[in-house]
């Protein structure tokens, strides 16, 4: 269990410098600084509020499960960092770039890429024609998070599969009902 655990601190430590300094442009120092909100609780529950606000009726619960699995994830991911606390990757790996106003909480699981999945496959289990905007959406958060030096990748690995494992749980509970 020792050689796994080493192999997954140096492929995760080999893939952040990879995304944090060998891909390093000015259009992503940019870019990504505002691509990892539309992750964050504004864009997330502003985007399902104003969802169940203006579309018919039929497609209202789509929100509301929406809003189930992310409650559901966030609630997980509050648990993790508590029992699984983990430091970010600027604050251990000296030589990674950091951007403005860094978050010094813990890292494990990424919250951003957890809530970017649990609305996109919320959305896209109802309608597969939302898999070309919405799952291209929740990557790039998912992305922006390792850009920014502020998760490892199996943090973004772990916030990917909790946020949409709680998107089905929360369409799957819906159709039972």
């Amino acid at each position: 269990m020792k050689t796994f655990a080493s192999w997954l601190t140096r492929y995760d430590h080999s893939l952040i410098q990879l995304v944090n300094c060998h891909w390093k442009c000015r259009l992503l120092d940019w870019l990504m600084p505002r691509i990892t909100h539309l992750g964050g609780p504004t864009a997330t529950i502003g985007f399902l509020i104003v969802w169940y606000l203006f579309m018919p009726k039929d497609f209202k619960t789509w929100a509301v499960e929406g809003m189930i699995a992310l409650a559901g994830s966030h609630l997980m991911v509050r648990l993790l960092k508590m029992f699984m606390p983990r430091i970010r990757p600027y604050l251990r790996l000296e030589h990674l770039h950091t951007f403005p106003n860094p978050l010094t909480d813990y890292s494990f699981p990424s919250g951003h890429t957890t809530a970017a999945f649990s609305v996109a496959v919320t959305f896209i289990l109802h309608s597969t024609a939302f898999i070309y905007i919405l799952l291209p959406y929740a990557v790039i958060v998912g992305f922006s998070r390792m850009y920014l030096a502020l998760h490892y990748p199996t943090d973004v690995l772990i916030g990917t599969c909790l946020g949409s494992a709680f998107a089905v749980g929360s369409v799957y509970l819906f159709q039972v009902v």
